[in-house]
């Protein structure tokens, strides 16, 4: 009797520790530096990567747990096994050789922003000559935008200051990354992006991504997982209702 009761004890301590490692299995670390309103400590939703993220994830039974790190140790950290995801990375050459990419999910596109109604297009550099373009300081806009010598940069600290010197005629252009304009001014005033509109050709383009490291063995598992979620919250409506809620029309 006491080995029946010692076996069947040892089949509950197995079966409990073969759940609560699925259940650590169905868990993924994520791991970012603050960049609204991809990765925003002060939204209740932690941001729209953020979002995105746990809405896919949560349709294949995944729990997305966030961490607010520097960059450098959230990627760092894809390689050690602290943490499973980046979940709002850019395409770049070093990053391939050691991470995984999930398809993009987003695009960050730099555009101009006019006055509404205003017929001007981006057409390379050469389409400023003459304009004055305000920037926003300390941003990094490349370096043949910064010292092309045919237009005139005027340097600010925001993008709401320069959209009120738009307004007002003092510049003939700013820029930004649309996603970021659109929740920075909807969250102003939704009515000022009635009076604006965006350029058709960015400035630069990047597509975003959410990454986990070469490393990790569940990274293509938790790869497919999100593929598999961004393609089921696309067609239930989901991704269109989280981009709303941000400013940005779906497709953006």
């Amino acid at each position: 009797m006491r080995k029946l009761i010692r076996s069947g004890l040892c089949a509950i301590l197995m079966a409990g520790a073969a759940w609560a490692a699925w259940g650590q299995s169905k868990k993924i670390v994520a791991a970012a530096d603050p960049y609204p309103p991809f990765v925003d400590p002060s939204n209740p939703k932690e941001g729209l990567s953020l979002e995105v993220a746990r809405e896919a994830f949560k349709t294949q039974g995944y729990e997305v747990e966030f961490k607010l790190v520097p960059w450098a140790r959230a990627e760092a950290g894809l390689g050690t096994g602290d943490y499973d995801i980046l979940p709002d990375a850019w395409s770049t050459e070093a990053r391939r050789k050691t991470q995984r990419f999930s398809v993009a999910y987003a695009q960050n596109d730099v555009k101009f922003i006019k006055k509404k109604g205003d017929p001007f297009e981006y057409k390379g550099l050469a389409s400023l000559k003459g304009k004055a373009v305000g920037t926003v300081r300390d941003y990094n806009y490349g370096d043949a935008f910064q010292n092309d010598p045919g237009f005139k940069r005027e340097a600010i600290d925001s993008l709401a200051a320069n959209i009120d010197k738009l307004l007002l005629g003092r510049i003939d252009l700013t820029l930004e990354d649309e996603i970021v304009a659109r929740s920075v001014l909807s969250r102003k005033d939704p009515k000022l992006l009635e009076k604006i509109e965006f350029t058709e050709n960015p400035l630069s383009s990047n597509s975003l991504y959410i990454t986990t490291g070469m490393s990790n063995p569940r990274g293509q598992e938790i790869m497919d997982a999100f593929n598999k979620g961004l393609a089921a919250i696309k067609k239930n409506g989901t991704y269109a209702r989280i981009l709303k809620s941000y400013g940005v029309p779906a497709g953006k």
